[in-house]
């Protein structure tokens, strides 16, 4: 029996601890604790969404350069800008886990122009080729490139915010102080520039509407 007692209280200070943590969930929830890292992962889903679009562009070209080449062979120059610029686009990789890195960030940003400016070369080469731009094979190429373009830009533009949510997080109350006595890790990503995001898309409509 006198060993009871020493249990009963156990037993009560464990059912108030526990009352406690339910309590103290709520509060936490409420005071933006799982503000940081929800945004966190939405930044990286979006950032892996980015990386999906523009792995598929760099999927399509390789067709599109051969498309073109059966056309115009001696457009040599150009058909091989298009596939330098692929290789270094594909060569240049940011992880979720690099988001923080400005110098793998402009790189990336740095490749990604590279290869938009050369497909812009190479669709302009395209206007002089009738037959070419009359091709199953290449409507079929355009309308993809087309969307995959479309694609990248909702997808840039869905990173850029989610960006802008996670690093407001980082500086802004209650949240802010979660980062400077919890998540003292979390840094900043990085994010396209304005330069970046004004760079025009490549064009793949050939005419249909203005004529040429």
């Amino acid at each position: 029996m006198p060993i009871a007692k020493p249990l009963a209280a156990v037993s009560q200070r464990g059912l108030l601890s526990l009352l406690a943590l339910f309590v103290m969930l709520p509060l936490l929830s409420a005071c933006g604790f799982n503000t940081i890292p929800t945004r966190e992962e939405q930044a990286k889903a979006a950032w892996s969404e980015v990386l999906n679009q523009y792995q598929r562009r760099a999927d399509l070209i390789p067709n599109l350069v051969e498309t073109v080449r059966g056309y115009a062979s001696h457009e040599r120059e150009v058909l091989e800008g298009v596939v330098e610029a692929r290789a270094k686009a594909t060569q240049v990789q940011v992880s979720t886990d690099m988001l923080t890195d400005p110098e793998a960030f402009k790189a990336f940003q740095e490749s990604q122009a590279g290869l938009t400016g050369a497909l812009s070369r190479l669709l302009a080469v395209v206007e002089n080729y009738p037959d070419l731009k009359a091709s199953q094979n290449f409507l079929a190429l355009q309308a993809q490139l087309e969307g995959t373009e479309n694609r990248i830009a909702v997808a840039r533009r869905d990173y850029i915010e989610a960006v802008r949510l996670y690093n407001t997080s980082l500086k802004t109350l209650p949240s802010m102080l979660w980062a400077m006595f919890w998540f003292t890790g979390n840094e900043p990503y990085e994010t396209f520039t304005i330069s970046q995001e004004q760079m025009d898309a490549p064009s793949v409509n050939f005419g249909t509407n203005s004529g040429g």
